[in-house]
């Protein structure tokens, strides 16, 4: 018979053991140096097509249901609206949204998963499972999507240097970019990424992304391009933080700087105050 004290170091020795081989599994000098902290490289709004203009530039190849709809949302902007853009109630960008670039984000590694962890509360976190996993049923839809990816050796010198990644399952509302394009409403989008390196620059990331919605008449497709920072500095962004803005319904008012709300539009009628009680003049 085995004393509980010698059972119990038996136990922990397979436990390490066990760790042990875990982590030898992992081999970091397969996969790629992804390091540091990675900006967006092109200027101007963060869009879909950053090689493009934003708004009209773009050349979105939206169906004409859609085109008409981002129509509407750049008048009501032009008028002192926000348009279709949810992101100023501080609701997630979503994909492809997220990976414009409009703040900072790093790489995680892990044996069966790569995260791309953002410095913007309302850019969520993404889960990338490489380990051979197929598409999960009846979960519920998030704004960042499930998303699946394989690692793979374009170059065939034994390490990994392209992640290929496809995303679904996602909610809505969702945009393409600050314009308030919208995406389609049945939230069917499939997203693929091919994410690189550059052979001429290290500090350099590509994201090749083609996006296939139903409020496009063909897939779209883009590149994005990132610039490394070696010397990390990450800061808190917290969107409720200084939010002025105040949606009642469906408008929305403004914060002034003295505390009282004013309109956002010219001509806009106050809310309705009828929980209120009235001042008698």
């Amino acid at each position: 018979m085995l004393s509980q004290s010698t059972f119990g170091a038996i136990t922990l020795l397979a436990a390490l053991t066990t760790t042990v081989a875990g982590a030898q599994a992992f081999d970091d000098a397969k996969y790629p140096d992804w390091s540091g902290q990675w900006r967006r490289i092109e200027g101007g709004p963060p869009r879909y097509d950053m090689s493009k203009p934003p708004g009209h530039g773009q050349q979105a190849p939206l169906t004409p249901e859609y085109r008409a709809l981002h129509e509407q949302s750049l008048k009501d902007q032009a008028a002192g609206g926000q348009g279709f853009d949810t992101t100023y109630m501080c609701i997630p960008m979503g994909m492809p949204r997220q990976m414009s670039g409009v703040f900072p984000f790093e790489f995680i590694f892990a044996p069966k998963i790569t995260y791309i962890l953002f410095e913007m509360m309302i850019q969520q976190p993404r889960r990338i499972y490489t380990d051979g996993r197929d598409w999960p049923k009846n979960e519920e839809p998030t704004f960042a999507g499930d998303s699946i990816g394989k690692w793979i050796d374009a170059d065939g010198d034994g390490r990994y240097d392209v992640l290929e990644v496809e995303t679904r399952n996602l909610r809505g509302p969702r945009v393409w970019d600050q314009s308030g394009m919208p995406m389609h409403a049945d939230n069917e989008a499939v997203i693929t990424e091919r994410i690189y390196l550059d052979k001429a620059n290290p500090d350099i990331l590509h994201d090749e992304m083609t996006t296939t919605d139903h409020s496009l008449t063909r897939p779209w497709t883009a590149t994005r391009n990132f610039k490394r920072e070696r010397k990390v500095i990450w800061t808190e962004n917290n969107c409720t933080e200084g939010n002025n803005h105040v949606v009642i319904g469906k408008e929305n008012y403004f914060r002034s700087g003295d505390g009282y709300l004013m309109p956002a539009r010219k001509n806009q009628a106050p809310p309705d105050l009828r929980y209120f009680k009235q001042s008698q003049k």
